[in-house]
This record gives C-alpha cells, sequence and structure tokens, in this order.
C-alpha cells in the first residue's frame, strides 16, 4: 500500500513524514524545500506478530508494511504547471490513497503562503488544483473515445461515462463521489483520476489544541471534521511536532508519553488502522520455525487469491487452507493444542478469509 502525503506547503507533511517514517527528509520554513518525493516505508504495528513470535521462535518476522510518498508543496495554479505542479501532479498519480494534511495551528513564525489560516480555503485550493487536473485528463480520453465512437458503437456507454464524469469535476465535485456499476468503477479505476483517490484529512493542530484531548475545542478542526464528513472521507486530528518528538523517544518513554495524553496509540498507528479501513484492507498470518508473517489482502479476498500473495503456485495449484483464528490460537497456546479441540478448519476455494486468520496453504502444481 502506497500513502501520497499532500498539502499546501508549510502545513507540516515534511513535519508528519519525518515523524512516521524516521526517514530524515528535509523540513524547512519556505515552499518547496522537497522538491523530489521522499519515499519512506514503514512496518505496520501488529501486536499478534509479537504473539506468534513468542510462541514459534521464528528465524525470522516478516510485518505488513506501507510506503509513504511526501509529496512537495501545492500550490493555486499547480494543474497550469505552477510551483512545479505537474510534477507534482503525476507523483500523486501514483499512489492507492492521499493523506491531505491541513494546517489547524496558528504560528506567526511559520510562514503561510496565502497570509493566514483558513482550513476550508486550504482544503478547496488542494481539491481544485486536483479536479482541474483531471478535467484535462477526462477531456482527452473523451475526445479519444469520441473518434473512436465512429467506427465502434460499443464505446457508446464508455462516452456517457465519461462526460458524467466530466460534469461531475464541472461542477467541483470529486470522481470519487460518483455512483458507479462495476463495469464503470473499472472504467474510472483504468482513468487513474487524482479525486477518485481516497482520502485521509489529517488535521494538523497545536500540541497545546491536541494535548487538551479535545481537539473539537478548535474551529479549524471543527471544519476540516465537517467537510470530511460530508464527502464521506476519513479525518484524523494529529499533531505533527507532537509525533516527531515521540518518534525520538524509547519504548518505555513514548508509552509514559503517549499516557500522560491519555493516548493508547501513536499517530501512525491511527493514520495506519484509518487507512486500512479507508482501502477495505486486513491481514492472514502465516507463523511456523522459518518465518511469522503479516499479510495484507483487500477485505472479501477468497483463499486461493490470498495464497496468490504468497506465490502464484500457491494460487494456481491451490487445494485447500488449514485455518484457525488468531485468537483460538494463542487461547490453545499451539497449533496441535488448536487442532484436538477440532478448532483448525480445513477450507476450500470458496472461502473469504478473516482478519487475523492464521493459515497453511496446501497446494500441488
Amino acid at each position: 500500500m502506497k500513502l501520497g502525503i499532500i498539502g499546501l506547503p508549510n502545513v507540516g507533511k515534511s513535519t508528519l513524514f519525518n515523524a512516521i517514517t524516521n526517514a530524515g527528509a528535509q523540513s524547512a520554513n519556505y515552499p518547496f524545500c522537497t522538491i523530489d518525493p521522499n519515499v519512506g516505508v514503514v512496518s505496520v504495528p501488529d501486536t499478534r506478530l509479537d504473539v506468534l513470535t513468542e510462541m514459534y521462535q521464528p528465524a525470522k518476522v516478516t510485518p505488513a508494511v506501507i510506503e509513504f510518498v511526501d509529496i512537495a508543496g501545492l500550490v493555486k495554479g499547480a494543474s497550469r504547471g505552477e510551483g512545479l505542479g505537474n510534477k507534482f501532479l503525476a507523483n500523486i498519480r501514483e499512489v492507492d490513497a492521499i493523506v491531505h494534511v491541513v494546517r489547524c495551528f496558528n504560528n506567526d513564525d511559520i510562514i503561510h503562503v496565502d497570509g493566514s489560516i483558513d482550513a476550508l480555503r486550504d482544503m478547496e485550493t488542494i481539491s481544485l488544483e486536483l479536479i482541474f487536473a483531471d478535467m484535462e485528463a477526462v477531456e482527452r480520453r473523451l475526445d479519444r473515445t469520441k473518434k473512436a465512437l465512429k467506427g465502434d458503437k460499443s464505446l457508446e456507454a464508455e462516452v456517457q461515462f465519461l462526460q458524467r464524469v466530466l460534469t461531475t469535476l464541472e461542477a467541483g465535485h470529486a470522481a470519487r463521489t460518483i455512483d458507479t456499476t462495476p463495469e464503470e468503477e473499472a472504467l474510472l479505476h483504468s482513468l487513474t483520476l487524482l479525486t477518485a483517490k481516497p482520502v485521509i484529512y489529517a488535521a494538523n493542530l497545536s500540541e497545546a489544541d491536541f494535548s487538551g484531548g479535545s481537539p473539537d475545542s478548535n474551529p479549524h478542526y471543527q471544519q476540516v471534521a465537517a467537510a470530511a464528513a460530508k464527502e464521506g472521507a476519513e479525518v484524523l486530528p494529529i499533531c505533527a511536532q507532537m509525533e516527531a518528538d515521540i518518534a525520538d523517544m524509547d519504548d518505555e518513554e513514548k508509552e509514559m508519553f503517549l499516557s500522560e495524553l491519555g493516548l493508547t496509540h501513536t499517530g501512525l498507528d491511527r493514520l495506519i488502522q484509518k487507512s486500512y479501513h479507508l482501502l477495505g484492507l486486513i491481514s492472514y498470518l502465516t507463523a511456523g520455525p522459518t518465518e511469522v508473517r503479516a499479510w495484507t489482502i483487500t477485505r472479501g479476498t477468497k483463499a486461493p487469491q490470498a495464497a496468490g500473495k504468497i506465490h502464484t503456485d500457491f494460487e494456481r495449484g491451490f487445494i485447500r487452507a488449514e485455518v484457525v483464528s488468531y485468537d483460538d490460537l494463542t487461547a490453545c497456546g499451539s497449533m496441535n493444542a488448536a487442532k484436538e479441540k477440532g478448532l483448525v478448519r480445513s477450507e476450500g476455494k470458496e472461502y473469504v478469509m478473516q482478519d487475523g486468520d492464521v493459515v497453511l496453504f496446501r497446494f500441488n502444481v
């Protein structure tokens, strides 16, 4: 999974990126200090792996991972190339979901490109630039399809759908708000539109607002939350500077610090949880003396396709899956004990994988 972190310059994108990846991306008090996208790969926190590691003492532990891409600050006119906009917009096309950082804190020492803090205005600036870029892409595709339609009447449905997408964009709405049939969804996906990507709004608060335990007292956050709810997006209150401080702490210090704030999870943990929910992802587990590993799949994936994540041969030669839930396995203390209690199931090709399934795939090629 690849998440792109976007926003206006000086809203805290690189600070947040540094905090969650410890990648040391440059952070400075002026626009465009991030020119090429910085990329950081982070492990998905999963305490289930720790427990299975204790049980199996494996030679190797491999968590699921997420790739974060810190994309330079967009500005008004980015869709026309302002502020190196074309290059930045191209970087966004490659991600699975967008983390849109919105500045919700006042600080006279940190310049705002528009001279004042206004969360809704900032959100709209970015959203409109993405919409303008998508309109150009759809218009080009529509022109080509209309020309091809003269010799191929089967393209009529595609032309009608593209026209509907363009009308939605021209009205100022994101492509992800369009109701689609499965066929139209596939077509929409092929367009790689920026506004078709799911979004998490990361409301970047001051330490005082965030540590107070009630971001609702911040009017900028209230605006972001209301706008996110209206468009069916996720919202995450966060303090990027605080996350940067936490990133430098050892585990014991981190636990104490979070406890003082009344939190149980870091911003990274909460961001990953929201990302999984937003993209409809779950993890299944494989465990043994060689390796304990988490595998990320889409909710609703059947056993053969889940096996294919490990190796295409596993899917091609799938016979069955021996499955036990993580909770049952850990309650029993071992796979043998779980088998004795009849908790290990033999599942076939139609089995839909569940989050936390511990699986051994049987296959023959």
